[in-house]
């Protein structure tokens, strides 16, 4: 078994809803449990602005998954709920990103883990920070809760 923590987010339709029922499908997929699950925060969108605000949250899971077997599991999670990939960054019903593998460091033309972008974004590391303030980063060998950043722009939607 191996600890991961997830990103997830959406802009699109029933916002929350959909948060609770990419939660809900990854915790029935064979191999994995959903062991902890952050607060729902608001966001700005990031990249693409001219879209509606987004809900995020993490989520950690226990998974016997490979990291490839993970990803191919998040991809259907995203199209079950309707996932369209028409603009990059832009708007959604469902973004879920590996965000860590264990203490894996994964560098692969389709996956690379620890997400590239993470340590930029405070709508992942806040909700990060929430369930893994513990948990090491690999590549900076700091604790979560020493990289966490504050944002005024990132505000709890939700416990």
């Amino acid at each position: 078994m191996t600890y991961a923590y997830l990103g997830l987010g959406s802009n699109v339709g029933e916002r929350e809803t959909q948060l609770d029922e990419a939660v809900r499908i990854l915790n029935n997929k064979n191999g994995i449990e959903v062991t902890k699950v952050s607060p729902i925060y608001e966001t700005e969108p990031v990249g693409y602005v001219d879209q509606p605000q987004f809900l995020n949250q993490c989520i950690e899971i226990h998974t016997l998954l490979k990291p490839k077997d993970l990803l191919k599991a998040c991809m259907e999670t995203e199209q079950q709920l309707h996932r369209v990939r028409d603009v990059r960054w832009g708007p959604r019903t469902l973004d879920v990103d590996i965000l860590l593998y264990g203490n894996q460091i994964i560098e692969k033309e389709d996956l690379i883990v620890p997400h590239p972008r993470m340590l930029e974004r405070s709508f992942v590391l806040i909700p990060l920070n929430d369930i893994a303030s513990d948990f090491i980063e690999p590549h900076s060998n700091e604790k979560i809760g020493n990289i966490v950043m504050t944002d005024d722009s990132v505000k709890k939607y939700k416990d």
